[in-house]
């Protein structure tokens, strides 16, 4: 019963806010002429042959990859009480770095995947580690920061890929880096279609799944059940008092951001080595920022973020059967743009409920005893004497407003 109610007070918020969003987007499209059943129809509307079907779920799965990423990024950042706006910028440098290394060494296919990861991994966690250490030396804010070096990173970016990684012909309208060999192409999953018994889609479903799905996994195990989880946790919520507890906050600054920044390198890879095979000017962008609408809508949980991935990618996939349909596929915007203001009211509101519950039952939850375990979400913030003690004042929430 204890874990179903937690499960609930988890959903109560982001399902919420969901609900909000679609009742005031359908007010809105009533308001601009737009029939919001009509929408809803085009939106849900996969085909109707089975292969159509199927590819419209393959291009979810493909857009939700690097939307999972992103928010993991940014969710790592944030349990920690950082903001780390630059994300952006970091898979941007990070991808066309990487698919400039891609394209100029020649290794075995697991070899030349591992290595593009790697500096893909690398670059993210550098850039990342310039906010940190501004923070933790200088006491510059990360958003302040984090937003300055996206603009350093796209224009870096943007002189390479013009530059020493240009791989296209002169003139041409398109600019590109040189294509990766087929050696570093990660293998796409389309073979579980033909296992499952369903149609083979013309489109490659990503393998880099698999690797989200890691990813998100080693993330979950990271922050619920290891030292290091509990000292992110501690800090994020009291640095002062983590600091009084025999915990380096500093570091753990740096760490984190080094972390963020190493999934955020991941955000660009799903297409550059799914499909694209090389960096251009028309390479997937914007990614960054909407992953702090995943974060927020997944409550910083892995799973909640991929739940969160896969209804953004169900939008931004109904972008195109609605202009087809004569409707404007402003509706998507629109409804993601509401669903991320909804998620934030609803956050706010679901901790000042649960801290006034606290309150007024005289009870307020300990910390964990050091096994990494969070408390329930929804839950006042752990005030236990490690905390209070040292400051004299409670913990503070993580930016989604959700419990740490």
């Amino acid at each position: 019963m204890t874990a179903v109610r937690k499960l609930g007070a988890t959903l109560l918020a982001p399902v919420l806010a969901v609900v909000i969003a679609l009742v005031i987007s359908a007010v809105v499209m009533v308001a601009i002429g737009v029939d919001p059943f009509r929408a809803l129809e085009v939106m849900v509307d996969f085909g109707e042959t089975p292969t159509q079907q199927v590819t419209a779920i393959v291009v979810i799965l493909n857009r939700a990859v690097p939307l999972f990423l992103a928010g993991l990024a940014v969710a790592v950042a944030f349990r920690m009480g950082l903001f780390n706006i630059g994300v952006e910028g970091q898979y941007r440098l990070a991808t066309v770095l990487a698919a400039g290394a891609g394209a100029a060494i020649s290794l075995p296919g697991p070899l030349h995947l591992v290595a593009i990861i790697v500096v893909a991994m690398l670059v993210g966690a550098v850039w990342a580690g310039i906010v940190a250490v501004l923070k933790v030396t200088r006491g510059v804010s990360e958003v302040i920061s984090s937003i300055m070096l996206n603009f350093i990173a796209l224009g870096l970016a943007s002189f390479l890929l013009t530059g020493p990684l240009r791989g296209s012909e002169p003139g041409a309208s398109i600019i590109t880096t040189k294509d990766i060999p087929e050696s570093g192409w990660f293998p796409s999953l389309n073979g579980l279609f033909d296992a499952l018994g369903l149609a083979n889609p013309p489109r490659q479903l990503y393998g880099f799944l698999l690797v989200a799905v890691v990813v998100g996994v080693v993330v979950a195990v990271l922050v619920k059940r290891t030292r290091f989880g509990f000292d992110l946790r501690a800090t994020g919520m009291s640095a002062s008092a983590a600091s009084a507890s025999g915990v380096d906050a500093k570091r753990m600054v740096i760490t984190t951001m080094l972390i963020s920044g190493a999934i955020a390198g991941l955000i660009g890879l799903p297409d550059l080595l799914g499909s694209d095979h090389n960096y251009g000017t028309e390479f997937t962008s914007g990614l960054g920022f909407l992953g702090i609408a995943v974060a927020l809508l997944g409550r910083n949980n892995p799973l909640g973020i991929a739940l969160a991935a896969l209804l953004f990618a169900f939008l931004d996939r109904a972008a195109v059967p609605l202009q087809i349909a004569g409707i404007p596929s402003s509706v998507v915007t629109i409804i993601q743009g509401t669903i991320v203001l909804a998620v934030v009211i609803a956050n706010e509101v679901a901790r000042r409920v649960a801290r006034r519950q606290a309150e007024s039952g005289g009870a307020v939850a300990a910390p964990p005893a050091g096994d990494g375990s969070s408390p329930e979400a929804g839950s006042a913030p752990p005030t236990g004497p490690a905390l209070t003690n040292a400051t004299g004042a409670a913990g503070r929430t993580d930016p989604t407003g959700s419990a740490q």
